[in-house]
């Protein structure tokens, strides 16, 4: 894994609004994953797009359990 492909974003968690700095690896490409609030501990979904030309980080959705992203 090469170090350009991790890029950090920011992102609030959908329970207790605590503010997530997220480690995303872009070389994985699109698609969803999982992470633990730091704060409140509550299952976060994320979405994660990845551009198929560039490689680059497109965007990120922020759901809880109960959202369908």
């Amino acid at each position: 894994m090469q170090e350009d492909t991790l890029v950090e974003y920011d992102a609030y968690c959908p329970y207790c609004d605590t503010l997530l700095t997220l480690l995303i690896d872009a070389s994985q490409g699109s698609h969803v994953t999982w992470e633990d609030c730091h704060q409140c501990c509550a299952p976060i979904q994320l979405a994660i797009e990845v551009s198929l030309v560039t490689g680059e980080l497109e965007s990120v959705r922020v759901g809880s359990d109960d959202d369908v992203l």
